[in-house]
Parts: structure tokens; C-alpha cells; sequence
């Protein structure tokens, strides 16, 4: 997944794809060329938050928001036979033993699927989700999915700056 600067001026779906990808790419390139053990490594004081379990997180995030939540499909795997009734952290925990690769692969797949999600409805942002919001019964618009994406990568993505630095100094955008 290459890392691209977003359009200085662009359509809506356009800007909204191209920076999601854009951070969606940092945050694979921040963890390249890790080890499995640097990428279980617990560099900030938390029980959970690790590189490797921020890569399971973010793919879990993507196949919940544009599988689960938009298109109303039901959970594929790891997140369909997920322990979560046991381990509702289970995405950050169990990464520790995934390689890096298997990671990678996870979180490339959801992505696509992602991609695959805006395509499949036209790219029309106005879209409303098949699963309503738990809290207001409202539908989520395929724009509010993207941009909560964006935050949730980026803000991700500032755990990830911090945790590889921790691990080999490794610093940059």
C-alpha cells in the first residue's frame, strides 16, 4: 500500500478515499520491518496496546464499520469465531502470536474489503448504513463512516509514532 499525498483539490469521495488511504498507509509503513517480537513489544504503560495489536485493531475496525455496520454482512474471520464474549480485547491480545506477515495480510484484506464497500454502493456518500446506531436508532451515512475511519486511523497513528520510536528510534511522518 503506498503512501500518496491526497489531492490539494479533489471531489468529496476523492479527498475522503485518498486521505483514509493516506493514513491507512503510514500506519503500515510505520510497522515494516518489525519482528514479531517488536511488534508484541509494550512500549507505553498498557496491558494491551502493542504495534502488532494496533494492525489487528485498525483491520478489525475497518470489517466492523464497512462490513458489519454499513453493508450489514455478518463477521468474517478471525472476528466471526473472535472469543470477545471471553476477551473483548481479543483483537489487541492475541496478536502477539501472529507474525508480522499474517498482520499485514489481515489488515491489507480489510482495507480492500473497505474499498470494495464504497465502490459497491456507487462511491455515494449519502448511503445509509443497514445497522442503526445503538444509542440515537439513527443510520450512519457512508461519509460519517469514512471520516470516523480517518480519526480512528490517524489518532492511531499517533500511538504508533510514539510506540516505534520507543522500540528502535525509528521517527518521521
Amino acid at each position: 500500500m503506498p503512501r500518496i499525498d491526497p489531492d490539494l483539490a479533489a471531489d468529496e469521495l476523492t479527498s475522503l478515499s485518498q486521505f483514509l488511504d493516506f493514513h491507512r498507509a503510514t500506519l503500515v509503513d510505520k510497522v515494516s520491518g518489525l519482528t514479531t517480537e517488536q511488534l508484541a513489544e509494550r512500549a507505553v504503560p498498557s496491558s494491551a496496546i502493542t504495534l502488532g495489536g494496533m494492525l489487528k485493531h485498525l483491520a478489525l475496525v475497518e470489517d466492523d464499520w464497512f462490513q458489519v455496520k454499513f453493508l450489514g454482512r455478518p463477521e468474517v474471520e478471525p472476528w466471526a469465531s473472535a472469543p470477545f464474549d471471553v476477551d473483548p480485547d481479543w483483537d489487541w491480545h492475541s496478536a502477539v502470536d501472529d507474525t508480522p506477515q499474517v498482520l499485514l495480510r489481515l489488515y491489507d484484506a480489510a482495507c480492500a474489503r473497505s474499498r470494495a464497500a464504497v465502490v459497491e454502493v456507487g462511491g455515494d456518500l449519502a448511503t445509509s448504513s443497514a445497522v442503526a446506531d445503538r444509542q440515537t436508532g439513527g443510520r450512519f451515512s457512508l461519509r460519517w463512516i469514512m471520516i470516523h475511519m480517518i480519526e480512528e486511523t490517524a489518532r492511531h497513528n499517533g500511538h504508533v509514532d510514539l510506540i516505534r520510536e520507543a522500540i528502535d528510534g525509528s521517527v518521521g511522518e
